[in-house]
């Protein structure tokens, strides 16, 4: 069942070259027929998020604004002309150093009281991808990961050994060092409250082994209906920048109190992000962001399975038709009770003016987050904003997280003329 289905107008930003416009029109994968007239495009636009999970009031003035931080970090990059897979990693190491974040500082800690995170961020122009599971000791794993999609792309290493795309543990945490990014003390990754919580989760633990089987349900159904969907904050971006390049990025400190050495969905291919520019078959570039249970979203491929379904006219009903039968009633899930995850989506295409003298030319950005989880926080600004905006989606009251669904989103269209 589907709790909500609305989809918001929440922005619309533009430049205006022309006291009177008239509409934009698609133009796959070109600027103008012009040859000899090269495009002057003005900013980019990136939508963030602070996790798919229970976002509580008391704290959301924190998450909203770490949000904003995010994007402002992001658009600082695009003004100044960087690609967007790299506008979309500063945007993740700013919320990486949020203690109020499950990625990087202050992630959840796993059953032997350490952090260990998952980060993977995508390029839309290149396709290539970088990855780092269960690494313990890096400040922001998604310069890992960056720095692992950067070095494939200058090709094969010595002796003709490709290079990789995906590390984990000390593997990951050796080849960060071996390429310039420092460690960081494990003492100083945990803050006072993901040491909390593990203290907290860790009596609960210890109690629901004393209690008998049929106690032990009991006391775990209690737990889940007192804490929602639980703390699933992951983080994320997605990005288009001023070349219409798009790119995705995901950083996660994993599920509380989880195995040793487990890796969830941030880090694995299709799953955590995804990214993949416009060419021949494909008119518009997507890109998306995950967040959640990690094991839901693997099983599901969530990520490149909504960027797929972008490439259809309506982008709100393809994005809730994925959610609903892709995720909520998939198959791969058919025994799990509740199915908690959320993502955040962004797809654009090239657009011209309908009358060519004008030479007005531009980018049309649709974007959109959903989630079956309680709450999930998010940001969004374009080059031409002063400042980010943040919201709290959250079900509807009465509503069952992992049974129904919120969509919302908007539209940005970003201007440019020929010259």
């Amino acid at each position: 069942m589907i709790g909500l289905s609305s989809y918001v107008g929440v922005m619309e930003s533009e430049i205006n070259f022309a006291e009177e416009q008239q509409p934009l029109s698609p133009q796959a994968n070109s600027w103008t027929n012009k040859q000899d007239q090269k495009p002057k495009v003005f900013g980019g636009f990136v939508l963030v998020h602070a996790g798919a999970g229970y976002h509580s009031e008391s704290k959301a003035k924190e998450y909203k604004h770490v949000c904003k931080r995010a994007c402002q970090r992001a658009v600082e990059q695009l003004k100044a002309g960087v690609l967007a897979v790299e506008a979309v990693a500063a945007a993740l190491v700013e919320l990486e150093d949020s203690p109020f974040t499950n990625a990087g500082m202050g992630s959840n800690l796993n059953l032997s009281g350490e952090i260990e995170c998952d980060a993977s961020i995508m390029d839309g122009k290149s396709l290539h991808y970088g990855a780092v599971g269960a690494i313990s000791g890096i400040k922001n794993p998604v310069l890992v990961a960056n720095r692992l999609l950067s070095e494939a792309q200058k090709g094969k290493l010595s002796a003709g050994r490709i290079p990789p795309c995906f590390l984990v543990g000390r593997g990951a945490h050796d080849w960060a060092l071996s390429h310039g990014i420092p460690s960081w003390p494990s003492e100083k990754m945990a803050t006072k409250f993901s040491l909390s919580a593990y203290r907290r989760n860790k009596r609960k633990m210890e109690l629901a082994e004393k209690m008998e089987p049929g106690q032990t349900k009991r006391r775990r159904q209690s737990s889940e209906n007192e804490n929602g969907s639980g703390c699933l904050d992951t983080v994320g971006a997605v990005v288009v920048d001023l070349e219409g390049n798009v790119a995705a990025a995901v950083s996660s400190g994993g599920l509380a109190m989880k195995h040793s050495g487990r890796v969830g969905q941030a880090a694995h291919y299709g799953c955590g992000c995804w990214a993949e520019n416009g060419c021949n078959l494909n008119t518009y570039s997507t890109a998306v962001s995950t967040s959640g249970c990690g094991e839901h979203l693997i099983r599901t491929m969530l990520a490149r399975e909504c960027s797929s379904a972008m490439q259809t006219e309506d982008a709100h009903r393809a994005l809730l038709e994925t959610m609903q039968n892709k995720f909520i009633s998939s198959p791969f899930l058919a025994s799990e009770d509740r199915v908690l995850g959320g993502v955040i989506v962004l797809r654009c295409c090239r657009c011209v003016e309908t009358q060519p003298s004008q030479n007005i030319q531009g980018i049309l950005v649709e974007f959109l987050w959903s989630h079956t989880t309680e709450s999930m926080c998010v940001g969004y600004m374009s080059a031409q904003d002063s400042k980010a905006r943040t919201h709290i989606s959250r079900l509807p009251p009465g509503t069952v997280p992992g049974q129904s669904l919120a969509i919302e989103g908007g539209v940005c269209r970003l201007m440019s003329v020929a010259e």
